[in-house]
């Protein structure tokens, strides 16, 4: 079993920026990709951004490319999402998401496991 912590949620203001954490733990912890979702009160669960577990290959929505960069730190089982220029519309609930595949790696589907969430809200 994983578990998968998230950690830096906030309130912030628009133009500003903040950096989510997500801590894993568990001994079959050996994903293949990990992931960040958001879901805006009313609004379906949406993808954010991925990265690959080994090669580090990063994936991104086309709402967060350029404002937004996600890492991992393999030797700590991290995985971070910095957010910058943050948008109203960027106020969601943030989860991150350990998966086995790459394969769709942008669709809920694609992962097992799932952490609590995190509020971000963007004010004016």
């Amino acid at each position: 079993q994983v578990q998968l912590v998230e950690s830096g949620g906030g309130l912030v203001q628009a133009g500003g920026s903040l950096r989510l954490s997500c801590a894993a733990s568990g001994r079959t912890f050996s994903p293949a990709v990990m992931g960040w979702f958001r879901q805006a009160p009313g609004k379906e669960r949406q993808f954010v951004a991925a990265i690959t577990w080994s090669a580090a290959n990063t994936y991104y929505a086309d709402s967060v490319k350029g404002r937004f960069t996600i890492s991992r730190d393999n030797a700590k089982n991290t995985v971070s999402l910095e957010m910058n220029s943050l948008k109203l519309d960027d106020t969601a609930a943030y989860y991150c998401a350990s998966g086995f595949t790459i394969l769709g790696l942008s669709r809920e589907h694609a992962y097992k496991y799932w952490g609590q969430g995190t509020q971000v809200t963007v004010s004016s």
